[in-house]
Order: structure tokens, then C-alpha cells, then sequence
């Protein structure tokens, strides 16, 4: 929820002060006072040195506050002090502060104490306090530069707000940004994080008119629901790209494969895109990204065509490659199109998709025009090398009929060509330097219609005709009567308490067989000799009961063996963070191993699930590859969207896992499953 739902004060006295206080307030250079209170020697506003051992500077805040209106006060005084000198800015009451220094609970046992203290004080006066551990925030627009880094001053003014869990990330971003042409409306490190989050700073820049577009660097969640809430309230209007830290956490292992597979880092990246979030995977492409964004957004769409127009062969064809992994389409452009463009090129270029103007010319006008033109293209992504001599970039590109957006590379080094790019985002063209930036800003684009197209769809209901979770523990059997009424196909069975048993299964279900321990007590059975395949006789039955009462085996599932065919995982469990997630992928006792899964928050739509499986990397697997069985989708998305729906209406029910669900062909069949019910502290099953 924003600080208005919450009744907490807003950031504007953080990032609009009128005045600003710097509490240790230094004559020595090389104190962090000193570094501070000269970055700001450029604010407009009203400016306060407050050190009681200074002459000249003011002994207190309180006096500080009785010269001029302050509403920030930037505290530069060692981790121990901090707790105090708060306390004195609240009682002084200056409504916000900024405390930059470390020494709290990224050292140890000693800091974290110190910076409980700190939370007692924001909790009992209301101030905002942003950090500590934090290098500070700009706003170049208002001449507020408060960061001791030296460059940051130079960061000029511009439609890009930079939210970072680092201090050091958001000044790298500005830099980057800066150098590619962009200006800043808010840099921000938000360091520990102990008040002001990123979800409070998203919210901020929400009512921001200077703010078009906002790159969020997260390296931890601490309240995912208000997060996911201020990134959906805020993609509306302005773009949000993400840039999520931890790809490789592995996570502490979870008793079913799902909980595993769903790190920290896939979660997240999964509720900041359902929340409407452009995600990257380096800082370089976030700022081809966000910069792109800032100038340029397209209508929602589902799936956006790109056309590629380049003036040189090599390059576009890097651009196209680039644009094909990342599974954008790039469709072929019609017959009247290609009539245009065979009276404006030469016959040995390109001209379908992409068009190849073989170098740049007067000409490139009408090609981007006819191109432009054609009834496929959503977007147009360009390249070409600076040859001011052949064709003028600006005037061609800025005078073009700008309802096709555009996103154009241009290469070259020296004053000429900086000038060019920024020319051209003044004109509303975004601007990359080379391919691989042309394809991250266009991919940003496309993922941003995406996401928009989806957001305007009507939400899903939680079912509210789903059978209850029977108590547990469930063995697997168990598991795959449940599964059954939720109408989830599962081999014919038979659970058997003696070898007798066993024997008339294997009679009555026909050969071969599956021969399984049964003990709900044990999750991954094959690791511990529990599963015995392809059993086809007598004898081989008997073999494969031996060793099952060898490692205390007391009943058996026996059961029919599905068709050969794909392994796939689906689950649901209970992130920690943002709750219910479904995950589908490759499954299989490999599934870890392999990792290719794709994650969404629960409750997820019929089309949402359905389209799960684009984001794996061996997708083409299941689309008949090589004469193999072909998923159907909508029969997925019924299993995914019925496994989120369970999470979300039975509270009592923490984790369902189907692995592996094999893709044969007759469809989708549960060959295991694990349900997992959340137990009290009497060691019952809470129903």
C-alpha cells in the first residue's frame, strides 16, 4: 500500500527539501562531513552545518532549524552516535534524514543492535529515514546532489529515476546512464533499509512529473505483496525494469523438488513481471532498457512485430540473432511492402525482414517510411554506422512519421556521434551504440506491451468449488487420490500389504510394472532405493520386493508403467516472501540438476499458465520434436491454474508437487506427487 494508505508522511521532504542540515559537518577533507556538506554547496535551498566543535557551524540541529526551514538532515557522524543524533533531528522536527555511514547490521552482532535502535526511533517519531549504509540520492533538477561521490554532481538532469538496493549500483546505473545520453530525475541507494523501501520510493515517483521511466536494482525483498502493489500501481503510466541480483542462489534445500527450483531469485523475477516490470539480466542492458522506455512506449500488444532495418549486413544480422533468442517476432514483410522497397534498394539487398539497405543513402527516408508503413510492424529496430557524408542520421530519423516507435543503433566513436544520439533521444528515437543494445531496448519494448496486454485482462476468481486437502501426512498414493478428483490423470495402482498382494497386482494390472515403496514419510523415494522400474515378471517382482523390505519397506504401490515420453514437473508451494507461486518445467530425478523451470505468483489466469511453457529454454521439446507426443496447453493450464487456486484457498495446504508428470501420447499423466500440509505444534495436521 503507498504512505497515503499506510498514514505514513511521504518522501517529498526527502527528495523536495527546502532546507537541508549536514550533522557532522567537517573542516577536514577527508571526513565523510566534509564530503557531504560540498556536494551540496550547489543546493538552492536553504544550507545548515551543524558540528558543536566547528566554529563557524552550528553547535546543534535545534539551532540549525531556528536559522531556516530544514526538512533533511544528512547524519555523518560514527554508527554508535547515529542513534542519538536521530532521536535530536525527530525532536528538532525535521521530518526526514539520511543516514550514510555503515558500521550497523551489515558488520555483525554489534551494528545490528545499533541499528535496532534506529528502527525504535522511526518507529516512535515518524521520521523517514533513508539507510543507513547508504552513499545517498541526487536530484539534479532541483540541485540536490546528496552523495559524497565526487561525480555525481556532473549527472545532468533528465526522465530516469535509478531505485537501488546498493549505493554503489545507483551511482554505476547514473554514470551509465549518463554517458549514454539520459538524464536523472532521482538517483537513490537505499543501503540497510530499515525505513524507506523500494516500494516507498516507487510510490514516490508515481506522482513525480519528472520521472518517465524508473530502473529498480533489488537484491532482497522484505515485504514482497507491497512491492509487487507499488510496481502494478506504477506500470500504468511509467515503465518499470528490474534488474534482480542472485541468479545462482540455490536456496536452502525444500522437501520437494518445487521448493527448491523456486530460489529467492526466480520468485521474485516472476512477481516483478506478473506486476508489469520489464526484467534484464546486467546493468548494461538496463540502462539500454530503461533508457529506450524513458523516450519511447509501445501500445499494449501481446506480440509485438519488429522489423530490422540496417544499413550494414553484419551488424543487422548480429541484431536479428539477438532479437530471435530473446523470441521476439520478426515477421516477413508483405508483398506490397517488399514491391515498395524493390524500387528504393538494389536487387542483391535483403528485403523482407530483415531489410538491408546495403549502405546508408538519401534514400533511407523512404525505406524507414515503406517499412514504417507495413501492417506487421509494431517496432522498428536500426543500425547503422555514422557516415554523415552518405545520409544524415538526425534529419532523416527525427523527421520521420513517428507512429511507428523506433529504436536505432548508431555506430561510431568521437564528439560527431555523441551528438547524433543525443539529437536523436531529444527527437524521440531511442538510442543504442551498438546491436546487442538495440535488441535489450527493443526487447524491453516488446516485454513492456506484453505486459501491459496482460494487465488489461480480466482477473481470474479463485475457484471456489475445489475439494479439500484430505489430512496428512499423505502417502503417495494418497497424494494421487487427491489428484484424481482434481481430474489430473494418474496410472491404474494397486496398494499392496504383502507379497500376495503384490502378486495379484502384477497379475491384474499386466506387465511391466512399477513396484514402489509406500511410506508418506518418505519424499524422494528413487534416492533411497524406494522405486523399481519395468518389472515384468514373477521372479523380477520378487527381486524388486526383496530390496524394498531391505531398506524397511512394509507396503508397496504397484502400478502400471505410463508410455515412454517427456518428464515434466508442475508444483506449488509457499514462497516466503511473495506467498503462493506455481512452477512448471523439464522434470524428472534430474529436474534440479537441469533447473530449466519457469515460476508465477498464484492465482495465475488460463492464459498466463498456458504460456509457461515460451519461457523454458528446451520449449521446443514439447512441440512434437523429432515425432515426439505434443503438449496440449489449455490441459496444463487446467493443472496449474487448479494447483495456485488450492494455495491460495486452503491456507493449511503449504506445497503440492507432481514429478514426474510425464507428456506420453495419451496426454499428461501424474506418475508421482508429494503434498505437503502445514502441522501445528502438537504435531497434528492443522486442517
Amino acid at each position: 500500500m503507498s504512505h497515503q494508505e499506510t498514514g505514513r508522511p511521504g518522501l517529498g521532504p526527502l527528495f523536495r527539501p527546502r532546507g537541508v542540515a549536514v550533522i557532522g559537518a567537517s573542516a577536514d577533507p577527508s571526513k565523510l562531513g566534509s564530503a557531504m556538506h560540498l556536494a551540496l554547496q550547489g543546493f538552492p535551498g536553504h544550507l545548515a552545518a551543524v558540528n558543536p566543535r566547528v566554529d563557524g557551524m552550528h553547535p546543534s540541529i535545534a539551532r540549525a532549524v531556528a536559522a531556516g526551514p530544514v526538512d533533511l538532515a544528512m547524519v555523518c557522524v560514527p554508527a554508535k552516535a547515529c542513534p542519538g543524533v536521530l532521536a535530536d533531528v525527530a525532536a528538532a522536527g525535521v521530518p526526514a534524514a539520511v543516514i550514510c555511514g555503515g558500521g550497523f547490521a551489515e558488520v555483525g552482532e554489534e551494528g545490528t543492535a545499533l541499528q535496532a535502535q534506529l528502527a525504535v526511533v522511526v518507529a516512535e517519531t515518524g521520521i523517514r529515514l533513508l539507510g543507513p549504509n547508504t552513499s545517498g540520492f541526487l536530484v539534479p533538477g532541483a540541485g540536490l546532489t546528496a552523495s559524497f561521490v565526487p561525480a555525481a554532481a556532473q549527472v545532468p538532469a533528465g526522465p530516469v529515476a535509478v531505485v537501488a538496493a546498493s549505493g554503489g549500483v545507483n551511482h554505476a546505473v547514473a554514470f551509465l546512464l549518463a554517458e549514454a545520453g539520459h538524464g536523472i530525475s532521482l538517483a537513490v541507494g537505499l543501503g540497510n533499509g530499515i525505513d524507506v523501501s523500494a516500494a516507498d520510493v516507487l510510490d514516490y515517483l508515481a506522482d513525480d512529473p519528472a520521472t518517465a521511466a524508473v530502473a529498480l536494482h533489488i537484491e532482497s525483498v522484505s515485504d514482497g505483496p507491497r512491492l509487487v502493489a507499488a510496481i502494478r500501481r506504477l506500470t500504468v503510466h511509467k515503465p518499470v525494469v528490474a534488474l534482480v541480483v542472485g541468479r545462482h542462489d540455490v536456496g536452502a534445500f525444500a522437501a520437494s523438488h518445487t521448493g527448491a527450483l523456486a530460489t529467492s531469485w526466480r520468485s521474485t523475477r516472476s512477481a516483478l513481471s506478473a506486476a508489469g516490470a520489464v526484467l534484464v539480466d546486467d546493468e548494461c542492458e538496463l540502462v539500454d532498457a530503461v533508457g529506450a522506455l524513458a523516450v519511447t512506449r509501445l501500445a499494449p500488444n501481446p506480440a509485438p512485430g519488429v522489423a530490422v532495418l540496417t544499413a550494414q549486413a553484419g551488424p543487422g544480422l548480429l541484431l536479428l540473432d539477438d532479437l530471435r533468442g530473446r523470441r521476439i517476432a520478426t515477421p516477413e514483410l508483405s508483398t506490397a511492402t517488399g514491391d515498395v522497397l524493390s524500387t528504393l534498394l538494389p536487387p542483391l539487398t535483403f528485403q523482407r525482414n530483415p531489410v538491408d539497405t546495403g549502405r546508408p543513402s538519401s534514400g533511407f527516408g523512404q525505406v524507414l517510411a515503406a517499412v514504417a508503413a507495413d501492417p506487421g510492424v509494431d517496432l522498428i529496430a536500426g543500425y547503422a554506422l555514422d557516415e554523415p557524408a552518405a545520409v544524415d542520421l538526425t534529419a532523416v530519423l527525427a523527421g520521420r512519421d513517428a507512429a511507428v516507435p523506433l529504436v536505432f543503433g548508431v555506430g561510431g566513436i568521437g564528439p560527431a556521434v555523441r551528438a547524433t544520439r543525443r539529437s536523436l533521444l531529444a527527437a524521440g528515437v531511442a538510442v543504442a551504440d551498438g546491436p546487442r543494445g538495440v535488441a535489450a531496448a527493443t526487447a524491453a519494448l516488446v516485454a513492456d506491451a506484453r505486459a501491459r496486454d496482460r494487465a488489461a485482462a480480466p482477473n481470474t476468481p479463485v475457484a471456489d468449488d475445489l475439494p479439500a486437502v484430505p489430512g496428512g501426512p499423505l502417502d503417495e498414493d494418497g497424494c494421487k487420490e487427491f489428484l484424481a478428483a482434481l481430474g489430473i490423470p494418474t496410472p491404474a495402482r494397486r496398494v499392496c500389504h504383502s507379497r500376495a498382494a503384490a502378486e495379484r497386482a502384477l497379475a491384474e494390472l499386466g506387465s511391466p510394472v512399477a513396484v514402489k515403496l509406500l511410506d508418506a514419510t518418505v519424499l524422494h523415494k528413487t534416492e533411497v532405493g524406494g522405486v523399481h522400474l519395468g518389472v515384468s515378471s514373477p521372479a523380477e517382482l520378487t527381486a524388486a520386493l526383496d530390496a524394498l523390505e531391505a531398506i524397511g519397506a512394509r507396503r508397496f504401490l504397484v502400478e502400471a508403467m505410463a508410455a515412454p515420453g517427456i518428464d515434466l514437473i508442475v508444483g506449488a508451494h509457499r514462497d516466503p516472501v511473495f506467498g503462493p507461486v506455481v512452477l512448471f518445467g523439464l522434470g524428472g530425478t534430474a529436474a534440479e540438476a537441469v533447473g530449466d523451470v519457469a515460476v508465477h505468483p498464484a492465482p495465475l489466469s488460463a492464459a498466463a499458465a498456458a504460456a509457461l511453457p515460451d519461457e523454458l529454454v528446451a520449449a521446443a521439446l514439447l512441440h512434437g520434436w523429432r515425432g515426439g507426443p505434443r503438449l496440449d496447453r489449455d490441459a496444463l493450464g487446467r493443472i496449474l491454474v487448479t494447483l495456485g487456486a488450492l494455495l491460495v484457498a486452503q491456507p493449511q495446504l503449504m506445497e503440492i508437487e507432481i514429478n514426474p508428470l510425464r507428456l506420453g501420447p495419451d496426454g499428461l499423466v501424474a506418475l508421482d506427487a508429494v503434498i505437503r500440509i502445514r502441522e501445528v505444534p502438537d504435531g497434528r495436521t492443522d486442517r
